[in-house]
């Protein structure tokens, strides 16, 4: 695979719906117990600080949970959901924006099997089963709060170089279960490459 150079912090310091396509073929660099496990990035979801109402720093609102969101561009957002997954976001932007991509769906490149028994699964996987989906790619890479405001240019988690995707490999679309966002619901913040099985369901139109 070669040396695997990590994104600088000057690459996350964008508007998140640039960054969020561009994150598409980059690496997830896990380093855990001696072993390095490594997720390509597939499907990413943009969120756009204040002005969205899905975001979780809609209308400015700050609390000690989403802190880190507000970090100036290249620090992970982790967070807890449905009091059971854990979710992954690369902050961007600036300090106080409260831009970030979560991360949505990942395919194992490394690692594999151990990532399966993070999951709890002892079978042979189908695609989507180790990292279809944000809680399953948290679960996969053991990443919990404990990550929440690191860099993700040095330590156990790192995003790094990858292959970029072009525009005609992606597939764009409105965000998955945000209903209750009004209007920001039908926003095309979603990206995902084409014709890969390892993107979360729903499978978006065209992909």
């Amino acid at each position: 695979m070669g040396r695997l150079r990590t994104l600088p912090p000057k690459f996350y310091r964008r508007p998140a719906e640039e960054v969020a396509p561009d994150l598409l073929g980059r690496l997830v660099v896990r380093e855990l117990e001696g072993e390095r496990l490594i997720l390509r990035i597939v499907e990413v979801e943009a969120y756009l600080g204040a002005g969205d109402r899905a975001s979780h720093a809609w209308n400015g609102r700050h609390t000690e949970r989403n802190r880190s969101l507000y970090a100036d561009g290249g620090v992970a957002y982790v967070y807890f959901i449905y009091g059971m997954h854990f979710c992954l976001n690369a902050v961007t932007g600036h300090r106080g924006n409260g831009d970030a991509v979560l991360l949505r769906a990942g395919e194992p490149i490394r690692g594999a099997e151990t990532m399966l028994e993070h999951r709890g699964l002892r079978r042979t996987p189908r695609p989507g089963d180790v990292a279809g989906g944000p809680g399953k790619l948290c679960q996969a890479l053991k990443v919990d709060r404990d990550f929440d405001g690191v860099a993700l240019s040095r330590g156990p988690l790192r995003f790094t170089e990858g292959e970029p995707v072009s525009a005609e490999e992606m597939v764009t679309g409105p965000r998955i279960g945000i209903g209750y966002a009004g209007d920001a619901a039908a926003w095309p913040l979603r990206f995902s490459i084409r014709g890969n099985p390892h993107v979360s369901r729903p499978r978006p139109r065209g992909g």
